[in-house]
């Protein structure tokens, strides 16, 4: 992507071009155009706690895998890498992934006793990808719909759903987004390949019905240049994950306010249509859920209000 120009000469130029990266490295965790963005980047280290740490094989949840990847001791995981609390480079793209969702993976690994080979992938070609067989599974904070469940398998370990965000200050929306057609005439940023690009061009119409100007929708394919779009007033809201969008706004650098939760959905791994490795990751899920280990990790990234009592094998979209 091309970085936006801001101010004017090449000192601007360099500036913003320096910035940038480290937007998108951080993502959720800061907005600004004018340097706090490298000041957050260092002030929100992730949590030092660890506890995957003493999570062990356990022989009968590690049964339920095929004997093949029991053989070979490997998963290829597809992992898209966005923004905190889910899965982000605290300390750039040479580090480390760290996050609720790359805790939630290394865990079920221990607990099934094999090695994950970690892949970073943009979003939206996860699921193609497994429906090739280059990945095993994918994580990057899936929503469960019902579009989705006719070609991909599903096993559930949060439960989060979609959002919305403004830029601190905002007049033009400041209440919480229970209906659509409060983005009648605003311009409305989210990620390629989501359930939020989804939502937002299956509901494109309601503007017209109701005799009003309708929303434009912006698709970024990193979560670091939507922010960058918000702060530079070239869209007006954020449509996003609730966690994500909620740890974001609590960042004081990122300048954005949180507008409340829109829809509810279960998330989870994802497999091809058919995986013989469903029942094993569930199980594993479970296991996590029921030893506590699996509150830790939530607590470790404060998406406690997420949890769920038990991991399911494709639930239905929640309505």
């Amino acid at each position: 992507m091309n970085a936006p120009r801001t101010g004017s000469g090449p000192r601007s130029a360099a500036v913003l071009a320096l910035l940038l990266p480290l937007l998108a490295l951080t993502a959720c965790g800061s907005g600004a155009t004018d340097g706090t963005a490298a000041q957050a980047a260092r002030s929100s280290p992730a949590p030092t706690d660890d506890p995957v740490a003493a999570v062990r094989e356990v022989d009968s949840v590690a049964a339920l895998l095929p004997a093949d990847v029991r053989r070979k001791g490997t998963l290829r995981v597809g992992s898209s890498i966005g923004f905190p609390p889910g899965a982000y480079y605290p300390n750039g793209p040479d580090s480390a992934p760290a996050g609720q969702d790359i805790d939630l993976a290394d865990a079920v690994a221990k607990v099934l006793g094999v090695k994950l080979e970690r892949q970073d992938a943009s979003f939206e070609t996860i699921l193609p990808a497994l429906g090739s067989g280059k990945y095993d599974v994918g994580t990057g904070n899936f929503g469960v719909t019902r579009e989705r469940l006719r070609t991909i398998d599903f096993v559930t370990y949060i439960n989060d759903g979609q959002g919305f965000a403004v830029k601190k200050g905002n007049t033009r929306l400041r209440t919480k987004v229970t209906d659509l057609t409060q983005l009648c005439g605003l311009t409305v940023g989210t990620g390629a390949g989501t359930t939020f690009e989804a939502t937002l061009t299956a509901q494109k119409g309601v503007c017209a019905k109701a005799g009003r100007k309708p929303y434009d929708v912006k698709v970024y394919s990193e979560n670091g240049a939507t922010l960058t779009a918000l702060q530079q007033g070239r869209i007006d809201v954020i449509m996003s994950t609730i966690n994500g969008l909620r740890h974001q706004a609590a960042q004081p650098a990122s300048g954005t306010a949180f507008l409340g939760e829109y829809h509810r959905l279960d998330v989870g791994f994802v497999f091809k249509k058919g995986s013989p490795l469903t029942k094993a990751f569930q199980a594993a899920v479970n296991e996590l859920i029921e030893d506590g280990t699996y509150a830790r990790i939530l607590a470790k990234w404060g998406t406690g209000a997420s949890a769920i009592d038990a991991s399911r094998i494709n639930p239905p979209e929640h309505t």
